[in-house]
């Protein structure tokens, strides 16, 4: 099937998506569905995809990058989702944490982590989601407040949902520091060494089978020393945001390349499953829902690359409206996509040889994280259009 990579990626671009391509065949759906059986984690994909630069092809060559961007990071996700093995832990160490790092970090933050975080000897979760705070950053109610005697952070708080710290060397934490001016609190942002004293996960049951397990985080007086503050203390929005809309933008590319596997294993099954003399993609109660699917795919498809583009040149507000867009739409195609695919092989859907029946679940995460459709339509109804807010 033609991708819009095609006719508007450049030469690199699709080189790269070629390259990945290759990669997440020799590893495919059945060894990541092996693994989340197993309770490991891809480790071998994860080292592979690092040995050949593409975890941190998006972060600064100085430190070890590929001196690209999102755009470059969003492709390779999709195409290893398009394989049906994507790294859901991408969207989370470079593209969230190396991206804040990157453009806010002190030298010595950057030397420590980049390097790692591009080789993929190391990574970092995200914290940011709240028991009560949910889709409303501003009632965030972790907090950091200085030591006067020392100088250090104490952080203290819960999080909810978050992916990864199992394995991660550290967690980015989302907090929130008392202006001195207003009184008021203000988001900042701390990494927070996965064994730093007071700092404990407890994993939370899912419905959802996958490799990256999802755990509840407490902060109880979490002493940090003074640099790990990332950026500017009163800078926190936009930093946050920087690490915000790369997340949004990588979500769209994860649920692409979801749905472009499902996509292709119902052509795949239409082309040769035969009940009446002719295939049953002959039938066009068959074909057109999934060409329909091929459409939407490709349109967010468009969407994912100009918000990409957007961001890797400097535009944050221009790429925050368009990767809520990008994010919204690739999720819904997904969903639909994966849906059709399971009709179209009927009983085949729901078993474990074809491998669709477990994105049943899967698909409809993208539609609840990073934030919500609902939330989506409200930040375009208001800030894009310009109507008036209900909340």
């Amino acid at each position: 099937m033609t991708s819009v990579s095609t006719v508007l990626e450049t030469e690199e671009h699709t080189a790269l998506r070629a390259a990945v391509a290759a990669l997440g065949r020799r590893y495919g759906r059945d060894y990541l569905t092996r693994v989340v059986r197993e309770g490991t984690h891809p480790d071998a994909l994860w080292a592979d995809a690092a040995k050949l630069g593409y975890l941190g092809v998006n972060l600064p060559e100085e430190y070890g990058g590929g001196g690209g961007g999102i755009a470059e990071l969003s492709l390779v996700l999709e195409e290893l989702g398009a394989a049906g093995c994507p790294l859901l832990m991408m969207v989370v160490s470079p593209a969230i944490c190396g991206t804040v790092i990157a453009r806010f970090g002190t030298e010595e933050q950057k030397r420590r982590w980049l390097p790692g975080l591009a080789d993929g000897s190391r990574t970092m979760a995200f914290g940011i989601t709240e028991p009560d705070a949910g889709s409303n950053s501003h009632r965030i109610t972790t907090t950091a407040r200085r030591d006067p005697a020392t100088g250090d952070w104490l952080l203290t708080g819960r999080k909810v949902f978050i992916s990864g710290v199992d394995i991660a060397d550290a967690t980015l934490i989302v907090g929130r520091t008392e202006d001195a001016r207003t009184g008021r609190l203000k988001p900042c942002l701390f990494i927070v060494d996965r064994d730093a004293p007071g700092f404990t996960r407890r994993p939370i049951e899912m419905e959802l089978k996958a490799a990256e397990k999802q755990f509840e985080l407490v902060l109880d007086d979490v002493r940090l020393p003074a640099d790990a503050l990332v950026g500017d203390e009163d800078a926190g929005l936009l930093q946050l945001f920087a690490g915000l809309n790369p997340e949004r933008i990588m979500t769209a590319a994860f649920s692409l390349g979801m749905g472009r596997y499902a996509l292709a294993r119902a052509v795949e099954y239409a082309k040769e499953r035969a009940v009446w003399k002719t295939p049953i993609g002959a039938h066009q109660a068959i074909a057109h829902p999934l060409a329909q699917c091929h459409v939407d795919l490709e349109l967010a498809g468009l969407m994912t690359r100009k918000a990409a583009r957007l961001y890797d040149a400097g535009d944050d507000v221009a790429a925050g409206e368009a990767a809520n867009m990008a994010k919204l739409a690739a999720a819904d195609a997904c969903v639909r996509a994966v849906d059709q695919a399971v009709h179209t092989l009927g009983g085949n859907g729901l078993t474990a040889e074809y491998g669709l029946a477990s994105l049943i679940v899967a698909s409809r995460v993208a539609r609840i994280a990073p934030v919500s459709r609902e939330m989506i339509l409200n930040y375009v109804s208001h800030q894009t259009l310009g109507l008036p807010k209900s909340y």
